[in-house]
């Protein structure tokens, strides 16, 4: 479904589909509600129960000013209608910054800034990577998201898991700025974790027990989201 809107051209904030869905019916609301509201109170004209449909299942995002007026028709504040950042431009837009700001503060060109936005793809030196997460205020686990490191260190992880953990302390190390002492023991942790879960354990017919091969499938599969809860286990 193509939903044509002047705003299309507009950057979009990381939009919360399932929220909007949940709050439009809990007031009892259809899209066609929705979009009549989005027009007689917020002037858009172009609002359509489609466009709104649209929205709900994330085939479109609004604008951020489309979402401040979803989030005045659904009585709520805009916050609830705003989902966990994920790309560089969505972290920028969720603290309210102009890209022109971001590019200043980390010593960027603005056009070579913009193109890394629009790809999604971050180029900067380890010192301009520092001040890009103190300007957006990134998590550790957000800012090696959003510097595309996630695929390598997930890499390294299956590695570490199913190999010897200790031979991947160093190369983590490099993606992930921690002290060693606590990169080792959330690294043995993982591994003590996936081994077991895929040990061979016999069951009654004296063959390997069921779902212990799929069970440390699932557990590589998000082995990065497990090692992030390692870490902030061992953090304390």
């Amino acid at each position: 479904m193509r939903v044509h809107r002047p705003q299309d051209h507009q950057p979009t904030p990381p939009f919360n589909a399932p929220a909007a869905r949940r709050l439009r019916a809990a007031l009892g609301m259809g899209p066609e509600h929705v979009a009549y509201g989005l027009r007689a109170s917020y002037g858009l004209p172009y609002a359509t129960p489609d466009l709104v449909i649209a929205w709900e299942r994330g085939i479109a995002a609004p604008s951020s000013p489309e979402l401040t007026a979803l989030a005045g028709v659904l009585w709520c504040s805009a916050d609830e209608l705003i989902g966990a950042p994920r790309t560089l431009r969505e972290h920028r837009l969720a603290r309210d910054l102009a890209a022109e700001d971001v590019a200043l503060a980390v010593g960027i060109g603005l056009l070579a800034y913009e193109r890394m936005e629009e790809s999604n793809n971050w180029r900067g030196n380890e010192r301009q990577s520092t001040a890009l997460a103190k300007v957006l205020d990134l998590s550790l686990p957000d800012f090696v998201t959003v510097t595309g490191r996630d695929g390598r260190l997930g890499d390294l992880l299956r590695s570490a898991v199913t190999t010897r953990w200790q031979t991947y302390v160093r190369p983590v190390a490099k993606l992930v700025p921690l002290e060693r002492a606590l990169l080792e023991v959330a690294l043995e942790e993982l591994h003590i974790d996936y081994q077991g879960r895929t040990a061979a354990m016999p069951n009654r017919g004296g063959g390997p027990a069921a779902g212990s091969g799929e069970s440390g499938r699932t557990f590589l599969d998000r082995v990065v989201d497990h090692f992030w809860t390692a870490v902030r286990g061992s953090a304390y």
